[in-house]
C-alpha cells in the first residue's frame, strides 16, 4: 500500500476518482432538492399526513426531477467503469502527464455533462461531453489491454 501512495499516477487517479465520485454522490441531494422544490414525490410515505387531494397533487413525476435522475443514472454508467479502468490503468505505469490528461479530461467531461444535463443546454453539448468522456475511458482500457497482451 505504501508503494501506491508514493505512486504519483495512482495518487492523481485517486484524486480525480474522488472528485467524480463526490459529484455523483451529490446527485442524490440534488434530486431531493428538485423533489421538494417541484412538489414531486413517488412514494406514499413521502406525503404521509397530507389530505387525499394533496397526495394526488404531490404523487406525480416532474420533468426536472426526472432530468436529474437521468443524469445520475448516466453518471453511474460512466463513473463506475472509469473507476475500475482508471485503477488498472494507473497500475500499468503510464507517464504522469498522459495519465493526468486522461483523468482531468474525464473529470471535466463529467462535470460539464452534469451542467449541460441539468441546465438543459442545447445539443450537442451534452452528447459531446458524454462521447469524449467515454473515449477517455476507452483509451485507458486500450492501454491496460495492450500492456497485458504485449508483456
Amino acid at each position: 500500500m505504501v508503494e501506491l501512495v508514493e505512486n504519483e499516477v495512482f495518487m492523481a487517479f485517486a484524486t480525480y476518482a474522488a472528485i467524480v465520485t463526490l459529484k455523483m454522490m451529490l446527485m442524490g441531494p440534488l434530486t431531493v432538492y428538485f423533489r421538494i422544490a417541484r412538489g414531486s414525490f413517488t412514494n406514499e410515505e413521502d406525503v404521509a399526513g397530507k389530505s387525499d387531494a394533496e397526495k394526488k397533487k404531490l404523487l406525480r413525476s416532474h420533468q426536472d426531477v426526472e432530468r436529474v435522475q437521468r443524469c445520475h443514472h448516466n453518471d453511474l454508467e460512466n463513473i463506475i467503469p472509469f473507476f475500475f479502468i482508471g485503477l488498472l490503468y494507473s497500475l500499468t505505469g503510464p507517464e504522469l502527464s498522459i495519465a493526468l490528461l486522461h483523468f482531468r479530461a474525464f473529470t471535466a467531461c463529467r462535470i460539464f455533462h452534469t451542467i449541460a444535463y441539468i441546465g438543459a443546454l442545447p445539443q450537442p453539448s451534452r452528447g459531446l461531453s458524454y462521447i469524449f468522456g467515454m473515449l477517455v475511458t476507452i483509451s485507458m482500457a486500450y492501454r491496460v489491454l495492450s500492456t497485458i497482451l504485449f508483456l
